[in-house]
């Protein structure tokens, strides 16, 4: 008997050999909405085969596998792509990080407890794993996008060569601290916990569904690498439709990150709100807030690294509206994160920030 072959299979490797026939070339309408397509494809395959290697290794190493490998990917895109953009790609670091934290803190973690407080009421998680991730977080985009912008040993909103080490070197050591916390010394403070009337469920899955073989975890690794190669290949592909579109609707072109970054940090957000059906805010929690930590906590080390030979200026310093919503963002996170249980109010609040965060990239 032939074994049928998941979809979730085949379609991370086509979207790879898709991405390969058209890099570098011109897209027409019919192309670029067939490379939409198969992005929005690549993407579920790719939250599917994180949830077979969660289902493995368990929690958090499951939700940790997939915020670090796309990170990965998009430092190394980002690289690229500074080298390639001359000084127009001064800001592009800091947007895309920035853009990234709005939209995992406000944007993935709003909608998980949004989707988990329609569900069960009040949603229930750890606040003192949640905490430690937020207080990290917060001290990673501090240090990196909040400080440029006060410093004054060089011009403008940049950090002089000896800061920018230092915050590269510091910006490292946290979010490999915050990972030691997370899979050894503190991993309980990570694990999903059940929501009101949902134990037996909770004890249901753990006795009635056995983890996936070796092999398959092993497969399922690799088509995830393939399929987030796919996602933030084929995104870089979309981009100069998306910019012909922005300049149409005359939105600034730094609008044009936000479209990325959401792209990119689509296996996030779905993987984020299927846990949240579930029930495992926690792990929900976990996406969003280890995402942001690892695009900052990659990203400042590789630029400062590129930089030693990239031309371009690295402009890392947020802008006064970018400065107040992320101080809001971070309040407003800690009222929510603290009492380890939150309501529908506090995710839909979550997400008119970052609607306000998306106008006002709009609408400067």
């Amino acid at each position: 008997m032939v074994k049928r072959v998941s979809w979730t299979a085949v379609v991370p490797v086509l979207a790879v050999v898709l991405l390969a026939a058209t890099w570098g070339e011109h897209l027409g309408p019919v192309l670029v909405t067939v490379e939409a397509a198969v992005l929005i494809g690549a993407a579920l395959g790719a939250v599917h085969h994180a949830e077979v290697v969660a289902h493995r290794v368990g929690e958090p190493f499951g939700s940790l596998v997939l915020a670090a490998a796309v990170t990965v990917i998009e430092v190394a895109l980002i690289v690229e792509l500074m080298a390639s953009g001359g000084n127009e790609a001064a800001t592009l670091a800091r947007d895309t990080a920035f853009a990234a934290l709005m939209i995992t803190t406000n944007g993935i973690a709003g909608l998980s407890l949004s989707w988990g407080s329609r569900r069960y009421g009040v949603t229930l998680f750890n606040a003192e794993g949640s905490g430690a991730a937020l207080a990290t977080l917060t001290t990673l985009a501090t240090l990196s996008l909040a400080l440029p912008a006060f410093t004054t040993s060089h011009r403008g909103k940049e950090f002089s060569p000896g800061q920018l080490a230092f915050a590269a070197v510091a910006s490292l050591l946290l979010y490999l601290l915050f990972v030691f916390t997370q899979t050894v010394r503190h991993r309980d403070f990570f694990l999903p916990i059940a929501q009101k009337g949902q134990k037996r469920l909770f004890a249901e899955d753990e006795s009635h569904a056995d983890p996936p073989s070796t092999r398959s975890a092993l497969v399922s690794l690799a088509l995830l690498f393939v399929a987030l190669v796919a996602v933030v290949g084929l995104a870089e592909q979309e981009s100069p439709a998306v910019e012909r579109l922005v300049t149409a609707a005359g939105f600034p072109q730094t609008f044009v990150g936000v479209v990325i970054a959401t792209l990119v940090l689509l296996p996030e957000t779905l993987a984020a709100v299927r846990a949240a059906r579930r029930g495992r805010i926690q792990t929900s929690l976990n996406l969003a807030y280890g995402s942001a930590m690892a695009s900052i906590g990659l990203t400042i080390p590789a630029i400062a690294l590129a930089s030693t030979w990239l031309k371009v200026p690295l402009v890392l310093g947020l802008e006064p509206t970018q400065l107040v919503l992320f101080a809001l963002t971070v309040v407003i996170s800690m009222l929510t994160v603290v009492p380890g249980r939150a309501t529908r109010l506090q995710g839909e609040v979550h997400l008119v920030l970052l609607a306000a965060y998306v106008f006002l990239a709009i609408v400067p």
